[in-house]
């Protein structure tokens, strides 16, 4: 994929929606009120990616290990949607997860997930290298320390990777108060 020139806003058209490591042995060690804070927006990001057929993909860091992807995760996951284990910490590593990708002619990547400083910042970066447009959506994303996830965000910002919030991601992706899901999908965050 050759480098694009950057857009200003999430598109509908070109998104898809990736969940990097959120997994039960990792939410588990987060602060509580970081790991509530990332399954709320999870949840909203998720919902209205279904409703809108925008593309989820899930990665998985070592499952034996990490254990298997949070249940509200799972639950929310269609036959669509595609899961991918691996060992390497960024998700572009995931052996077929590239060729997905590809195969969905999408030039926009959303991440959110686990943990901010490593799987989520490498993921970002690598993507970012390989001419896709990466944004992070910084309340949905977690480090086990605030500087670990702190230190991420600044990182990212000087990569010039995007960073938003849930609520801009999903008002982008419906752009106008007479989309059809406006009214279901404003009610996620109001």
């Amino acid at each position: 994929m050759t480098k694009n020139k950057k857009k200003s806003l999430c598109d509908i058209n070109e998104s898809c929606l990736m969940i990097v490591d959120i997994q039960e042995k990792l939410s588990a060690v987060m602060p509580e009120k970081v790991i509530n804070r990332l399954k709320t927006n999870a949840n909203i990001l998720l919902t209205a990616a279904n409703k809108l057929n925008i593309p989820i993909i899930a990665t998985m860091q070592y499952p034996k290990g990490l254990g298997d992807i949070e249940n509200y995760i799972k639950d929310q996951l269609t036959d669509t949607s595609k899961c991918f284990e691996k060992t390497s910490f960024s998700g572009a590593m995931a052996n077929g997860l590239l060729e997905h990708i590809e195969k969905l002619k999408k030039k926009q990547i959303i991440l959110i997930g686990l943990e901010s400083h490593i799987c989520v910042l490498q993921t970002a970066l690598e993507f970012s290298e390989k001419g896709y447009e990466v944004f992070v959506v910084s309340d949905a994303i977690a480090s086990r320390k605030l500087t670990s996830y702190e230190t991420a965000l600044t990182r990212l910002e000087q990569a010039d990777i995007w960073l938003l919030n849930t609520e801009s991601v999903l008002f982008e992706w419906i752009r106008d108060a007479a989309h059809p899901e406006f009214k279901s999908l404003s009610k996620l965050i109001l």
